[in-house]
């Protein structure tokens, strides 16, 4: 019973800066885990970034330095500050929640929003 909606992609030039966010709405349990993945065509789905409720992080090491995870739990929204863009990070981005809701527990994707970055 959780809906997700990214926003914020679009095309830059590469040394570039995109944010993207998402909105997360519905009854979400009061600890969750919010992230970020990506997928360019014809690959997997890939992690970017991750962040808890309590406001833990963790990192693809492709993309540490570089990109910065952050979350605000009364605004239900996560973001992603895209720093440094390279034409490698080309790709879907989708938002991604996990948490345990009625004692199971559950996950819970996003459309994705493009983010093309130009040489």
């Amino acid at each position: 019973q959780v809906q997700l909606v990214e926003s914020g992609g679009g095309l830059v030039q590469a040394g570039g800066s995109l944010r993207l966010s998402c909105a997360a709405s519905g009854s979400i349990f009061s600890f969750s885990v919010m992230g970020w993945y990506r997928q360019a065509p014809g690959k997997q789905r890939e992690l970017v970034a991750t962040i808890t409720s309590g406001g833990t992080t963790n990192y693809a090491d492709s993309v540490k330095g570089r990109f910065a995870i952050s979350r605000d739990n009364a605004k239900r929204t996560v973001y992603l500050q895209m720093n440094s863009l390279k034409p490698e990070d080309t790709a879907v981005y989708y938002c991604n929640l996990r948490h345990i809701s009625l004692g199971t527990p559950q996950g819970y994707w996003g459309q994705g929003t493009q983010v093309t970055v130009s040489s």
